[in-house]
């Protein structure tokens, strides 16, 4: 595929995670000569599957469960199956264990889950999340872009947005009464990393509840790899290029190109092209905020988690942090720079239902905890007493640990600055106008663009950034 003008490539792509992948597999498609840079040895960004503990123990570095994934406009467009990804559901999406040896579980459908919660609050259920999934297939593809935006579905959306404008903790006591569903809806909206008082925190529990409902928590069979894997096969078939150990410091070290597109944060976009930025875009990429940061630990373990509770035996998803009261206190413990000493714990394991992640009759487990950004305190003891709490036994099967703090995990992804996974906080004002205010957010400068998590929708593997990136260059220098 020959550069158009003679002047190099149509574009460049720096950075091989989902968005920048996706990215330049949409300009490739449009018949662009693109070439991706990649400063690690392996591609994918917080899609990597590692050794972490022990051989044969295979780790998640990062994004693990791909709910979005199957939601996306982007990834519907990729024949994944054929590319050699097998997606394997668990029996549940998710659970959240209590004190006493119960559980509550969110099930693939949403009569099921109001059934199992039982009385007014299964009611309650049924009645919030009813509307949501049968409006999902309209309302996915408006929230996974920017929110200001004229709504193809405006009904739909009205619907939505009047409920994720407001907080978790108003949902959640507005609409439940017992701790069983509190707790569920609790430790889904904990994903927003953010105050449970703060308006738009009930948006982000709304919407993976919708999709858990609607197509399920997913993990891939042997690791979240294989999506990057088939990302990189699906833009060589349509003339792309990847190019990995080589890190882009300045645009000086990249060849010509029309248009190139970074797959990094607001500031790694300074630190690479700022004198290609506009005083008022560099005053925007100085002001950007980013988010708490997670400590995370992986665990190679000898034989299946003695949950106490069967709700989590069948959900590869299991959120620790007991009550909405604990779960509220520890994101406010968070958000005021303070380290819980009961954390909220988004905690992962695959044996039930992927075998192939460890050897035979052995386990392997992943889970992290919200931190302050740029934390250095050890929150291994909290976090196995939290799944010790709901396991109990859990430590004595504990083979190997592999611990990451925010420092370790920013080293691993650039992106994960202070360990904020999600590209930058995600509270109302930078969630709507994302990164900054703009009529086109991607597009930073003259043949100059981002499409990391920073730009809208966010944090995900769902690759939309990437996508609508690409999209603002082919209306532009590509067109």
């Amino acid at each position: 595929m020959s550069p158009r003008g003679g002047i190099g490539l149509d574009a460049i792509v720096v950075g091989a995670g989902p968005n920048g992948l996706a990215a330049a597999i949409t300009l490739a498609r449009a018949g662009r000569s693109v070439r991706v840079y990649e400063a690690a040895e392996q591609v994918g960004g917080g899609t990597r599957t590692m050794e972490l503990t022990l051989p044969g123990f295979r780790h998640d570095m990062c994004s693990t469960i791909l709910p979005l994934t199957l939601a996306s406009p982007f990834f519907t467009s990729i024949d994944l199956a054929a590319r050699g990804v097998e997606i394997v559901h668990p029996d549940a999406p998710v659970a959240h264990p209590l004190d006493g040896g119960r559980a509550a579980v969110l099930e693939r459908s949403v009569t099921m889950t109001g059934e199992s919660l039982g009385g007014a609050d299964g009611r309650a259920w049924r009645q919030l999340f009813g509307p949501l999934v049968r409006d999902a297939a309209k309302i996915g593809p408006e929230i996974l872009r920017p929110v200001p935006h004229i709504p193809r579905h405006p009904l739909a959306m009205a619907r939505f947005g009047l409920l994720a404008l407001r907080s978790a903790e108003g949902i959640a006591r507005s609409r439940f009464h017992d701790d069983a569903a509190r707790a569920l809806f609790a430790g889904i909206s904990a994903h927003a990393m953010l105050r449970f008082d703060r308006p738009l925190s009930a948006s982000f529990g709304l919407v993976l509840a919708t999709y858990a409902h609607a197509v399920g928590w997913p993990m891939t069979r042997g690791g979240a790899s294989a999506v990057a894997s088939a990302l990189v096969a699906e833009l060589e078939a349509a003339g792309g290029e990847v190019v990995t150990g080589q890190r882009v410091a300045a645009l000086a070290d990249l060849p010509a190109a029309r248009a190139v597109l970074l797959d990094v944060t607001p500031r790694q976009v300074e630190a690479i092209a700022g004198d290609r930025l506009s005083p008022r875009t560099r005053r925007h990429t100085e002001r950007f905020r980013y988010g708490s940061g997670v400590f995370k630990l992986d665990w190679a373990l000898d034989g299946p988690v003695p949950w106490a509770a069967e709700g989590p035996r069948r959900a590869a998803t299991v959120h620790l942090g007991g009550t909405l009261d604990e779960i509220a206190a520890s994101e406010a413990d968070v958000a005021a720079g303070r380290h819980p000493d009961r954390p909220y714990v988004l905690f992962v394991h695959y044996t039930p239902w992927d075998t192939s992640r460890a050897p035979e009759g052995k386990a392997t487990a992943w889970a992290y905890c919200h931190v302050p950004a740029g934390s250095d305190v050890d929150m291994t003891d909290r976090i196995e007493a939290q799944v010790e709490r709901f396991a109990p036994g859990f430590r004595d099967r504990i083979l190997a640990r592999a611990a990451h703090g925010p420092a370790a995990v920013e080293a691993h992804d650039a992106n994960y600055i202070g360990g904020d996974i999600n590209g930058g906080i995600q509270d109302i004002r930078q969630l709507i106008f994302r990164p900054w205010p703009s009529l086109d957010p991607y597009r930073i400068g003259e043949g100059l663009y981002m499409c990391s998590s920073s730009t809208p929708p966010g944090g995900g593997v769902h690759g939309m950034c990437g996508l609508l990136a690409a999209q603002s260059a082919l209306r532009h220098e590509l067109r």
